[in-house]
C-alpha cells in the first residue's frame, strides 16, 4: 500500500478559504425573523407526534383526506401542514391521492 503526503494549508495566506468562511458565517438559515406561524405548527405537529407515535403523519394523512372530501378546505389545509411537517413523503403521497380523486366523479370522491 502507498502512503501518499498532503502537507496542511495554512488558511491565512489563502484567499479564497477566507472568502468562503467568510460567507458561511454571514448567512443565517433561521435566525433573523421568526415565523410565528411555523413556530406554531411545528408545536402542534410535535404534540400530534406525541400522541400519536411514529403513524402520526399517516394519521394527519387520514385526516386531511376526510377533511378534503367532506368539502373543508380550512381543516384540510391545517391537516396538510401537519403532515408535511412530519413526513414530507406522506404529504406529497396525500396530495397525489386527492388530486387523482378530486377528479373522479365531480363532488370530490373518485
Amino acid at each position: 500500500m502507498t502512503i501518499h503526503f498532503a502537507a496542511a494549508r495554512n488558511s491565512r495566506f489563502m484567499p479564497s478559504t477566507r472568502f468562503a468562511a467568510r460567507a458561511a458565517f454571514s448567512i443565517a438559515a433561521n435566525d433573523n425573523h421568526p415565523d410565528e406561524n411555523a413556530e406554531q405548527l411545528l408545536h402542534t405537529a410535535l404534540r400530534y407526534f406525541a400522541r400519536h407515535g411514529l403513524g402520526a403523519a399517516k394519521q394527519a394523512r387520514d385526516e386531511a383526506k376526510e377533511a378534503f372530501f367532506s368539502n373543508d378546505r380550512q381543516s384540510y389545509d391545517r391537516w396538510m401542514s401537519i403532515c408535511r411537517t412530519l413526513d414530507k413523503c406522506v404529504a406529497r403521497q396525500l396530495a397525489r391521492e386527492v388530486i387523482e380523486g378530486g377528479l373522479g366523479d365531480g363532488n370530490g370522491r373518485g
